[in-house]
C-alpha cells in the first residue's frame, strides 16, 4: 500500500510539472534550431567574431580586447562546452558588471520569450533567440 501511495503522488507530481511548463512555455514545443542560432550570430555576431567564430571579424581590429574565437569554448573548458557561463556572459551577466565589457548584453526584452533548456542538468528558462545560439555555439567547437 505505502509504495502505491508513492506511485501516485509521483504522477501528480509529474503532471503538476507538465501543466506549469506548458503555462510557463506556451510555445515550448516549437524549440529553436541550430540553425535560428546560425541566423541570430550571422546577424548580430560576425563583426566582431567573424563568419567562423575566430575573432576575425572586420570590427575586432579596432576593438580594445579582442574577441573570444568561440570555437575553442569546450577546449578552454577541459572538453565540456560551459553552457551556464557562455549563456550568462551572452545574456549579460549582472555579476560580471564591474568588468569591462565589450561585447553587447542581449538580454532584456529577450526575457519574454522563454524556451526551456536544460543547462548543465537543470531545466533553465532561456530567451528563445539565445537557446538557439547556445545550440549553434555548441556545434561549431573543434
Amino acid at each position: 500500500m505505502h509504495d502505491k501511495r508513492w506511485v501516485i503522488l509521483s504522477v501528480g507530481f509529474i503532471a503538476l510539472a507538465t501543466a506549469s511548463c506548458t503555462d510557463l512555455y506556451p510555445d515550448a514545443d516549437v524549440m529553436p534550431t541550430r540553425a535560428d542560432g546560425a541566423a541570430f550570430f550571422s546577424e548580430n555576431c560576425t563583426s566582431c567574431h567573424g563568419v567562423d567564430g575566430r575573432g576575425g571579424g572586420p570590427a575586432s581590429s579596432g576593438l580594445s580586447v579582442a574577441p573570444t574565437d568561440l570555437t575553442t569554448l569546450s577546449a578552454k573548458n577541459g572538453g565540456t562546452f560551459p553552457q551556464a557561463r557562455a549563456l550568462s556572459y551572452i545574456y549579460g551577466d549582472p555579476g560580471n558588471s564591474h568588468l569591462a565589457r565589450v561585447m553587447p548584453e542581449f538580454g532584456g526584452e529577450m526575457a519574454e520569450d522563454l524556451v526551456p533548456v536544460e543547462i548543465e542538468g537543470v531545466l533553465t528558462p532561456t530567451p528563445r533567440e539565445l537557446a538557439g545560439l547556445l545550440f549553434f555555439l555548441e556545434g561549431i567547437q573543434q
